[in-house]
């Protein structure tokens, strides 16, 4: 496994698109491109595409949010890996990176991001990751998880 984040441009724009989730994932995560459009929106969005080396492989978008909390909040809002990529190490490997990446990127010690309770294996993931619960639930219903990075051993 070759991981590496890319900025969505006109070069990969188009297969970057092409990535889907499973249908039984389907209403957990907005489409690629309802989140390119969202991001179009709020400036503060980052999306970006995961690859193994050259193939697309993934989705993520995250953004600092310094309106939340008393010195904001780093989202990672969506990550998806793609149908064909799934069950084979990479949603893990690719959180990994995404953490370490928040981190060098925000400086900040805790990274949030919210779940539907239902969505078990996704929980799941992020459980092994080291996301807790903390209690709260997003405008949308979802529940959020956080994880504290002074406990994380592979920044």
């Amino acid at each position: 496994m070759n991981l590496e984040f890319k900025k969505i441009n006109k070069n990969n724009y188009d297969e970057v698109l092409k990535l889907h989730v499973s249908k039984e994932q389907i209403g957990y995560i907005e489409s690629i491109e309802d989140c390119l459009e969202e991001a179009k929106q709020c400036s503060l969005w980052r999306p970006i595409s995961i690859y193994d080396g050259e193939i697309p492989v993934g989705f993520a978008m995250y953004g600092l949010f310094l309106n939340e909390g008393e010195c904001g909040r780093v989202w990672l809002d969506r990550i998806m890996i793609g149908d064909k990529y799934q069950g084979k190490g990479y949603g893990k490997a690719c959180m990994k990176l995404l953490i370490k990446r928040l981190y060098k990127e925000y400086a900040h010690k805790t990274i949030y991001l919210s779940v539907y309770d239902d969505n078990v294996s996704a929980i799941q993931l992020y459980k092994k990751i080291g996301f807790q619960f903390n209690g709260e639930v997003d405008t949308n219903g979802e529940k959020v998880m956080e994880i504290d990075l002074n406990n994380i051993e592979y920044l």
